[in-house]
């Protein structure tokens, strides 16, 4: 069942025991519609989306992390996942002394973006900034 049709069945706040009484008592209306039940192949479909977004969201962490850091140093460039090897490019002004930590950076993107599955639209190449 949706839980959005359970709901209207719940009388008091949220608890186990509450939700357990809810659904037994939505249950029995005779109006009452069921979610089907996803087969093993659509499950697996639907992990491979969640995987894939969860490593692009931390994907775009990594890259605004290394924005802020080049930030710092006055190095700005164009926001946009499209704009990722100008910023690894523009990387190459920042001092010795932190270049270990961007280095770290770049690495961990290179690696997440070889991770994401490829053939969506805006997938791209990773370039480290050696």
């Amino acid at each position: 069942m949706p839980p959005a049709y359970v709901k209207p069945y719940v009388k008091r706040g949220k608890t186990d025991a509450v939700d357990a009484e809810a659904i037994c008592e939505a249950v029995t209306r005779p109006t009452m519609r069921f979610v089907p039940v996803k087969s093993a192949d659509r499950q697996a479909a639907l992990l491979d989306h969640k995987a894939r977004d969860f490593l692009v969201r931390q994907r775009t962490q990594i890259v605004n992390a290394i924005r802020a850091l080049l930030g710092e140093f006055g190095i700005v460039v164009a926001r946009g996942i499209h704009n990722v090897s100008r910023l690894l490019d523009a990387a190459q002004e920042v001092p010795d002394a932190a270049r270990p930590a961007l280095d770290m950076l770049a690495d961990q993107l290179c690696d997440k973006q070889a991770r994401i599955p490829q053939g969506h639209p805006r997938s791209h190449r990773c370039r480290t900034p050696r």
